[in-house]
């Protein structure tokens, strides 16, 4: 029987159990059919097509595929071979030779493609009403706008008709239509993903977005999309790792009150208030940031030069064809010609004085929540002013790829009048891991249906963490912990949290004097002879580790420190030298005592 959700653990459970993939085919062509909304698609691959390339995906095996039998849909500014791609133009559509390499290993990966989803022209725009065909609904409320530019795709992860779909994000186009549908929208980092085979909206900014019902399976999908191609000069490999458990003690940023806009919205203001107190409550720790610097970086997207790299991507055809795109599209790539290369350089310099500026936040913070827009418009309102409640809904999103960080979008609290609102967690570059583990347990707490169905969230089970291929265990004992004062340069070194745990009793704890940060030193002494101190397991990638330790000053060092479990790993040591006169803390069991203690070192 087919499940009523499509999310990735239910289909394969039901796969266990004996269901065929042609059979969800045909369920995916009548969820389509029951929508009655022509908008969704552009494009649907011919149901028989698809059930004989489900019909050939072979036993099942989630293991070497693992998205083994599951449906997805593709914005149509991204190629698939034997289908046209028209990125809402018709009359610039044609027919690629090659499938986009992201859409490949999918396919590779057990995934079966039923067709291409609807989208603002040229990917300009995050209303998703700037398009020639229908337009999609909104999947709560038809009044409103769908969201853009990815909207055929969030639109059809919403409604249940597919598991996820890809969209594309330069401005916010993977985020804003998830918190329009209550879906998740992952934005990964620049280049994670390949973007060969994707029209091009600004070549240096663009990524191949993931919608999905929840953050697991958009994760699946981004990990088996994710790594260089040779044909694509932008694409880069970064060490993925897996979002796990959170570190226990984490400082997010969130707007302060400046920063809270919701241009007079009452139910959004108060649907992010009641997101800020489930923050609280899953023990974060929340930090007031004033976000002006990140506003003024959003307004280079489009009034600065940026725009002309739109004009760039499609110059012959704009050129020789204007009246083909929508009035609304033209106007607005066609203000690129008003800048000059002086422009673009002055744009340029701008932006690394504002990235200067913001990185600073991240020696405070792990990561950023803010809303995922500032609040839905109706149609009627862009039918009024097609610029206006376009510009201000990428308030919170403009800024995230021009300073080359990585997004999560997750639903959260409903709004009072029952639309949904979510939560957009950002991170630097790399990061990836940390945000969709945010997200998720966000989601997760917010215990809100899937999408736009009645469905509740999947049960998730959680299981150890482990080191991925390429990581090294690092134990870390003092500043480094969670929520202390370096812990930054760990997390920027690529460290994820793994467990708390404690020393075999083999270790005693000394307070070092010396200016601050204040800083432990762990020594080994006789089996059985010391304390079990309180630690934490993080993981680093070897790179990252090679960077780390080589940075470690004296009398601290890197040796293996033996753990009440019995196991081991590299952590921070001390030599014995450096105790002399120090103040032995080993009775408070841990450096987080201590500091909590409110003690002072020797010799400070």
């Amino acid at each position: 029987m087919v499940p009523v959700s499509f999310d990735i653990a239910s289909l394969h459970d039901s796969y266990r159990a004996g269901l065929s993939p042609v059979a969800v085919v045909a369920e995916v062509h009548a969820r389509h059919r029951a929508a009655a909304d022509p908008g969704i698609f552009i494009c649907l691959v011919e149901e028989e097509e698809a059930m004989r390339a489900a019909a050939a995906l072979g036993p099942f095996d989630p293991v070497a595929r693992p998205l083994w039998g599951i449906p997805f849909a593709v914005k149509d500014n991204i190629d698939v071979a034997g289908l046209p791609t028209t990125a809402a133009c018709p009359a610039f559509a044609y027919q690629p030779q090659e499938t986009a390499a992201a859409v490949e290993r999918l396919l590779r990966a057990g995934a079966i493609l039923v067709g291409k989803t609807n989208l603002d022209q040229f990917a300009t725009g995050l209303v998703g009403v700037r398009t020639p065909y229908p337009v999609p609904r909104n999947s709560f409320d038809p009044d409103l706008v769908p969201g853009g530019s990815s909207s055929g795709s969030a639109v059809a992860v919403a409604r249940g008709i597919v598991s996820f779909a890809l969209g594309t994000d330069t401005a916010g186009s993977g985020r804003v239509p998830a918190g329009l549908n209550n879906i998740v929208g992952i934005k990964p980092s620049l280049g994670a993903i390949p973007v060969h085979g994707v029209v091009p909206a600004c070549k240096s900014l663009d990524c191949v977005s993931v919608f999905a019902l929840t953050v697991e399976d958009g994760w699946a999908a981004y990990k088996a999309m994710a790594g260089p191609d040779e044909r694509d000069p932008w694409s880069r490999r970064i060490a993925l790792g897996e979002p796990a458990v959170l570190p226990p003690r984490m400082a997010v940023a969130v707007p302060d009150a400046r920063g809270r806009i919701f241009f007079g919205d009452a139910a959004a203001q108060k649907a992010f208030d009641a997101s800020l107190d489930l923050l609280a409550s899953m023990g974060l720790h929340l930090v007031e940031t004033d976000l002006g610097p990140f506003f003024d970086v959003a307004r280079l997207l489009y009034e600065g030069a940026w725009v002309a790299e739109r004009y760039a991507a499609i110059r012959p055809f704009i050129e020789a064809s204007p009246e083909a795109l929508l009035p609304v599209t033209r106007q607005i790539i066609g203000g690129a010609t008003r800048h000059s290369a002086a422009d673009a350089f002055a744009g340029l310099y701008r932006l690394a004085e504002l990235r200067q500026v913001t990185e600073k936040l991240w020696t405070r913070v792990q990561a950023l929540a803010v809303p995922t827009l500032p609040r839905p418009y109706s149609r009627a309102d862009l039918d009024a002013d097609p610029i206006g409640p376009n510009s201000k809904s990428g308030l919170y999103t403009n800024f995230v790829n021009l300073l080359n960080l990585c997004a999560v979008a997750s639903p959260g609290p409903f709004r009072f009048d029952g639309l949904p609102a979510g939560v957009t967690f950002i991170a630097p570059a790399g990061r990836d891991a940390l945000a969709a583990a945010l997200a998720a347990r966000f989601h997760r707490a917010a215990d809100v249906p899937l999408g736009a169905t009645d469905v509740p969230q999947p049960l998730v089970i959680d299981r150890p963490v482990q080191t991925s291929p390429g990581e090294v265990e690092l134990v870390v004992v003092g500043a480094h912990l969670s929520g202390m004062a370096l812990n930054h340069e760990l997390v920027a070194a690529g460290g994820r949290f793994l467990r708390e745990a404690r020393t075999a009793c083999d270790y005693r704890l000394f307070a070092l004097p010396g200016p601050a940060p204040k800083r432990p030193g762990l020594l080994r002494v006789g089996e059985g002879e010391g304390a079990a101190i309180a630690v934490e397991v993080w993981a680093l990638p070897v790179e990252g580790f090679g960077r780390f330790v080589s940075a470690v000053p004296s009398p601290l060092c890197i040796g293996t420190v033996r753990l009440a479990d019995g196991t081991g790993a590299k952590g921070f040591l001390c030599e014995s030298r450096a105790v002399e006169g120090a103040l032995d803390i080993s009775p408070l069991g841990g450096w987080r005592a201590f500091m909590q203690n409110g003690l002072e070192p020797a010799g400070t």
